[in-house]
């Protein structure tokens, strides 16, 4: 049939090129100007800091010597970033934008080759132009590479699904290598995001296959293999998980408290991490995915409206590979919100799949002709506001950054580095409430008051960076202290904390 001009459009490889592009474009931009003083990103770039400085390969620490409670793989892989690029903000970011540059490959092409070259770019689309992708995208943290190694398990598992293959011993390998790697970036969280989806589609198949089976219907018992690939993957990677835990218990100081008992059997209860109610998730998510999530809903709801509103024939004509995509996504939303401890970013995993669930979609829509342009009109719509809004906030987002300074105390460090190494001054950092201090410094340790006064006094220190606040008790104890002219700006995301640099 003849394409109409609005298929035309976004089966184009203009089309693509340009959503790709402004893709990009997004996930380079969204975090400037580059620091390090909200989410936690501190605490992870200094992990591959201290590997560098220190040798410290397993077991990192926090700028405030406290345990790293972050298995080491992200730490590994910006160490071995700045091996090649001898730049720490690339080493830090260029994990996650890898990681969100293959997310978004693997996307399209999956999506393209099941259900076509626009289904495809809607699929990047969604998952690029939303509000929660670009701002992960160059964060230091391991939310973005945790969710590529999880998309890589769960689209190994849709194909196997989809092609009706058994598994075989080097898919198992796979899967075990990919197990392994997201357990040490970041623990056994990577169960929530999978084995409840393959329980429910285990679940869900064992019962279809207990019941007479129509005249020419498939065969489910490959469908069952294609689900699940045996146990000893998950135990495998479980044990190395586990022998890395078991060595930072026997051999690091507070490592069962802070990251046994705190960052992780914490994550249960109620009183270390602050709770947030069951439903937390769900409203958050209908918010930074959209306008994806509200196409999603509105394709659901023209589903049942076209089937009469009979919620059970729509599980009954629903593919294999496409119910599996559905218990992916639902079966990590209900496990995540099952949790006490719950913040925006930690449910950024479900979100591959939920492009790949709303690629089913559009692409089981697009069988009925009568359907097709208009989802096809509606999926442009999505798209032309997904550029405006994700463009419109993350330039916004940009430009308040600039206008407020966010970025002072780095330039406050770098300045320092610059001073102190032009007039060779040995120095050191007096502790401070900032981590990122540290890092902009390239500092692996803090100093406290009393003993910066004591090596200053004999005559083992030419400088010292300390906050504002603390410098004039200082000045009082130091021999032949004066302050520079360096001082970080106060303007810093509506913080009051400033630095200063004490000379002689």
């Amino acid at each position: 049939m003849e394409l109409s001009w609005l298929e035309t459009f976004l089966q184009s490889k203009r089309t693509v090129w340009i959503v790709a592009a402004a893709t990009i474009f997004l996930f380079l931009v969204a975090n400037l100007p580059w620091q390090l003083d909200d989410y936690d990103q501190a605490k992870q770039a200094f992990t591959s800091f201290e590997m560098i400085k220190e040798g410290h390969w397993f077991y990192q620490h926090t700028p405030r010597e406290h345990v790293a409670t972050k298995p080491p793989v992200v730490g590994w892989i910006s160490a071995g970033l700045f091996s090649l690029t001898r730049s720490w903000d690339l080493a830090w970011r260029l994990p996650s934008l890898l990681a969100a540059i293959a997310i978004s490959v693997l996307l399209f092409r999956a999506a393209s080759l099941a259900y076509g070259t626009i289904v495809g770019m809607i699929a990047l689309s969604a998952f690029g132009l939303n509000l929660l992708s670009p701002r992960l995208a160059t964060l230091v943290r391991t939310d973005m590479p945790l969710a590529f190694v999880i998309f890589l398990i769960g689209v190994l598992i849709w194909r196997k699904i989809q092609k009706e293959e058994a598994w075989k011993p080097r898919d198992r390998i796979y899967i075990f290598a990919l197990l392994t790697v997201a357990m040490l970036i970041k623990g056994p969280i990577v169960y929530a995001f999978l084995l409840p989806g393959i329980a429910l589609f285990q679940w869900h198949t064992w019962r279809g296959h207990g019941r007479a089976r129509p005249p020419g219907a498939p065969r489910t018992a490959r469908r069952l293999q294609g689900a699940w690939f045996g146990w000893w993957p998950w135990v495998a990677s479980l044990g190395i998980f586990l022998l890395w835990a078991i060595g930072g218990i026997l051999s690091q100081p507070g490592f069962f408290d802070e990251v046994v008992m705190r960052e992780f059997l914490g994550r249960f209860g109620e009183t270390i991490h602050r709770p947030q109610p069951l439903y937390f998730y769900v409203p958050h998510l209908v918010h930074k995915f959209a306008p994806w999530s509200v196409l999603m809903i509105a394709l659901g709801i023209a589903d049942l409206h076209s089937r009469k509103w009979q919620p059970r024939s729509v599980f009954r004509d629903m593919s294999p590979e496409t119910f599996w995509l559905l218990c992916w996504s639902m079966g990590g939303l209900i496990v995540m919100s099952l949790i006490p401890s719950k913040r925006v970013d930690r449910i950024f995993p479900i979100v591959p799949p939920l492009c790949l669930l709303l690629a089913a979609q559009i692409g089981n829509v697009f069988a009925n002709e009568q359907l097709r342009t208009r989802v096809c009109r509606w999926s442009a719509v999505a798209l032309l506001l997904s550029i405006v809004v994700t463009g419109a906030y993350t330039i916004s987002k940009v430009v308040s950054g600039y206008h407020d300074h966010r970025d002072a105390l780095m330039l406050f460090g770098r300045d320092v580095r610059r001073e102190t190494e032009a007039h060779h001054w040995r120095y050191e950092v007096v502790s401070a409430k900032d981590e990122g201090l540290l890092l902009y410094l390239r500092r692996t340790h803090f100093i406290e008051p009393n003993r910066a006064i004591a090596e200053w006094n004999r005559g083992n220190l030419d400088a010292l960076v300390a906050p504002a606040e603390k410098a004039p008790a200082l000045m009082r104890e130091l021999h032949d202290a004066a302050l520079s002219q360096l001082k970080s700006n106060e303007r810093r995301e509506g913080q009051g904390r400033s630095y200063v640099l004490i000379t002689r």
